[in-house]
């Protein structure tokens, strides 16, 4: 089968997932460094992606969970089980005295084929590592296990590639936290005879949630997470379009400073996003801050950049896009990170369940850095109160229901805390036109 996808509206038909377990609760040791937003609960995000899994279902879309999908290409493609066993034996370290460490080593390489395909996947998932200590008497011995970077976001199975025109580009995370989680995807996707447009190579970083398909062209951002290297190489490889707005990163106008937070834009899909074919919808004033170069095709199949730039809020309507604003609060809210399932139907978070803790959360790193922050911190409450006593909050707008947009709304308030919605925990497999 040929994995494509031409435009983000056209019908989702199959996706690969991973629902998360204990990794999530190491992430939950250290939010910040391991890239979460906030502290939420385990059971209650798990709860959330089996009610995401469901709602795909339920669409009519083919869902594959990660390990259940590695499980069965594994059953057909022993040469895929021989590599993890190779990777996991790598991986594992033993240290203490050496003549134990030997013991340990050989065991390991012993056991390796009795593991089953639950015990591989957790040593690749929290890559842990043994220290022994021995002490007086039989069999006394004190082991210590250490993991080193479990892969607690895992789950955001968007970033780790970017499904085109012509099949799969593999990405290279830009933050060591995550740097390893292309080698399980990657491996997998091509060990099951997925088609690959490319890989990016160091020392580019791309990660799919800076990519967007749509139609006649695409959108590639770049910024904290694809980096001018990673952008190039895409250019460069088979994606199956021949006009590439790329996308720089927009710094919000109400943080001083040029420099953009990473944590209020960290990709493109985090604040625009496409629910139908010439609908787009995005944060207003980041789609006027976000400035678009434009590669063309030329005859000798280069792309070359056009010297002209403009706002993507300008690059999209002059494309025929017409766009559905967004309040900073709502984009903030993930309002933008909603999974098209076909020409105009959605799967969208719930806004208005997250706002209290996207403001809680605002306030908190005002109180932290008030120059920084202030201003901002104003813009959202003054924004919650308008959209209260006004249009109400995205989805439930009548701007998309104008446009015949129809919402399967979901409830995420405690998954979200990981930083992304929907659009970020899924990676499409395929779309088609019918």
């Amino acid at each position: 089968m040929t994995n494509t996808a031409r435009a983000e509206w056209q019908r989702l038909r199959e996706v690969l997932v991973h629902r998360p377990g204990i990794e999530m609760f190491f992430g939950l040791m250290e939010p910040y460094s391991f890239l979460y937003e906030r502290a939420f609960s385990v059971t209650g995000a798990i709860y959330e992606h089996a009610a995401l899994e469901h709602a795909l279902t339920d669409a009519g879309v083919a869902v594959h969970r990660f390990k259940r999908f590695a499980v069965e290409v594994g059953s057909t493609r022993p040469e895929f089980v021989e590599q993890v066993r190779e990777y996991a034996e790598r991986l594992v370290q033993y240290t203490g005295p050496k003549e134990m460490v030997a013991l340990s080593r050989q065991a390991l390489r012993r056991n390796l084929p009795s593991f089953d395909a639950e015990t591989l996947f957790n040593i690749l998932l929290l890559r842990p590592s043994v220290h022994l200590q021995r002490h007086a008497g039989t069999r006394v011995i004190l082991p210590k296990v250490t993991l080193d970077g479990p892969l607690a976001n895992l789950y955001f199975l968007r970033d780790q590639q970017a499904l085109t025109a012509g099949g799969f580009v593999l990405g290279r995370m830009a933050k060591p936290q995550r740097r390893n989680e292309p080698l399980l995807t990657g491996t997998l996707l091509r060990t099951s005879g997925a088609t690959i447009a490319g890989a990016v190579q160091p020392p580019g970083t791309f990660e799919g949630g800076d990519f967007l398909p749509l139609g006649s062209f695409a959108l590639l951002g770049t910024g904290d997470r694809t980096n001018a290297s990673g952008v190039r190489q895409v250019l460069g490889m088979p994606i199956g379009f021949d006009e590439v707005g790329v996308v720089h990163q927009p710094a919000h106008p109400a943080v001083p400073g040029r420099s953009p937070d990473p944590m209020i834009d960290m990709h493109l899909d985090t604040y625009c996003n496409i629910p139908g074919e010439g609908i787009a919808v995005g944060c207003e004033v980041l789609l006027k801050a976000a400035r678009v170069e434009v590669y063309r095709r030329r005859a000798r199949g280069a792309m070359v950049r056009d010297p002209k730039t403009r706002s993507l809020s300008d690059f999209l309507v002059e494309k025929g896009f017409e766009i559905v604003p967004l309040s900073t609060l709502e984009q903030m809210s993930y309002a933008s990170n909603f999974l098209c399932l076909s020409d105009r139907k959605i799967l969208a978070v719930e806004v208005e369940q997250e706002l209290d803790g996207v403001v809680a959360g605002l306030a908190a790193a005002a109180h932290r850095d008030r120059a920084r922050y202030g201003a901002l911190l104003a813009l959202v409450r003054r924004e919650r109160g308008e959209l209260r006593d006004g249009r109400g909050f995205f989805p439930h707008i009548a701007a998309l229901r104008d446009r015949g947009v129809t919402v399967v709304p979901l409830s995420l308030q405690e998954i979200t805390g990981g930083y992304g919605g929907a659009h970020c925990m899924t990676c499409v497999m395929n779309r088609s036109s019918t």
